[in-house]
């Protein structure tokens, strides 16, 4: 099993991911906003169903990878400290946009609420890069079945995204609100999302290569 620890750490991960704007965030915000509590959260339904597209394409991918060949464990290592400090660049870098200057959308059915919450997590370049990137950092052959830690890890992060993703959902119009009114914690969320995500990068950085 993997360790307690490997876990929390995984599900900060997990959440800074989550807290840092992208497609999925930006849609369910401006879905709130624009049609009510309602469709936001049955956008949410699909977004949950895209991340165990992910979840799973990644624990059968990932699996053969490390058995097939183990040295790609260090170009994935690189390739995850990479993206986290590309994010973390992101996030700091002067106009980085807010998640909360919600877009306008027209009203849409329950069922295509659901399709296109899906089709934004599936097509969701930051969720699949998390995935192929991050995801093998956590993942070790002395930990037991790479496929079952695998599903460990994806559950997790869809637990963390859920319950994040379904308050942002709820409170979107509070608190995009609360921000235009504070835009100075706006600056320093984003400060510091940036160092932790360039800490949590220099620390994939050092990871000694796990082998099989």
């Amino acid at each position: 099993m993997i360790p307690v620890n490997d876990v929390l750490i995984f599900a900060a991960a997990c959440l800074l991911m989550v807290l840092t704007p992208g497609p999925n965030m930006i849609y369910l915000i401006s879905r709130s906003i624009c049609q009510g509590r309602k469709a936001g959260v049955t956008s949410l339904l699909g977004v949950v169903a895209g991340f165990f597209v992910h979840m799973f394409a990644a624990a059968v991918g990932l699996t053969a990878v490390f058995l097939a060949v183990p040295m790609a464990y260090e170009t994935l290592k690189w390739a995850g400290a990479l993206y986290l400090l590309w994010m973390a660049w992101q996030a700091v870098k002067p106009g980085a946009r807010s998640a909360f200057e919600a877009q306008e959308l027209v009203p849409d059915s329950s069922s295509k609420l659901v399709l296109m919450g899906f089709m934004t997590s599936v097509l969701n370049p930051k969720v699949a890069m998390f995935y192929l990137s991050v995801f093998p950092q956590f993942i070790s052959p002395e930990h037991g079945s790479m496929f079952t830690q695998s599903l460990v890890l994806g559950l997790t992060q869809i637990s963390v995204s859920f319950t994040v993703n379904l308050l942002i959902a709820l409170f979107a119009s509070g608190i995009a609100v609360w921000f235009v009114r504070n835009p100075l914690w706006l600056a320093v969320q984003r400060y510091v999302m940036g160092c932790v995500l360039a800490a949590l990068a220099v620390r994939l950085m050092l990871e000694q290569r796990k082998t099989v």
